[in-house]
């Protein structure tokens, strides 16, 4: 399954860091920035949470909330945001029902192995929780400057 721009987002409720949880439909009235990651602590992974983290001030201030979601656990995503002061929120998409939902569980190739894993993929969600843009495939150096290009793009619209 996917989604597509203009469609309502998938509803769901999520362990986070923490030990606590976020629920998509109670952020209703919100701009959400839902970023889909492969793993904690690995290289590219962590250049982009680093990206967002430090360009944290223009989303919050932009009214945007920002949630990380991967496959890891919750232990996983308290030390990963500790390790590197992560000032936004991770979810555990542990059974991967929300990736499938968003359609970022898809099929890769490396080294001419084929196996699934989780695609980088950003929605930004409108207030009324329908998809207003996608960036999909995204490479971990550039994520936060055609994430803010796409914000400030769609606050003009």
């Amino acid at each position: 399954m996917s989604v597509e721009i203009g469609e309502k987002a998938p509803d769901f409720t999520l362990p986070t860091d923490g030990n606590g949880s976020v629920t998509l439909s109670a952020l209703k009235g919100k701009k959400v920035v839902l970023y889909f990651y492969p793993k904690d602590d690995t290289s590219g992974c962590t250049a982009e949470a680093c990206g967002f983290r430090d360009a944290s001030p223009d989303y919050s201030g932009a009214g945007s909330v920002v949630i990380g979601i991967s496959k890891d656990s919750v232990a996983s995503h308290d030390k990963f945001k500790k390790k590197y002061e992560l000032p936004f929120t991770l979810a555990s998409d542990a059974d991967g029902k929300v990736c499938e939902a968003y359609g970022v569980w898809v099929e890769k190739s490396m080294y001419g192995k084929k196996y699934f894993g989780t695609e980088r993929t950003t929605f930004i969600i409108g207030p009324d929780l329908r998809i207003v843009n996608i960036l999909k495939k995204v490479k971990p150096a550039e994520h936060v400057t055609l994430l803010a290009k796409a914000l400030l793009e769609q606050a003009a619209a």
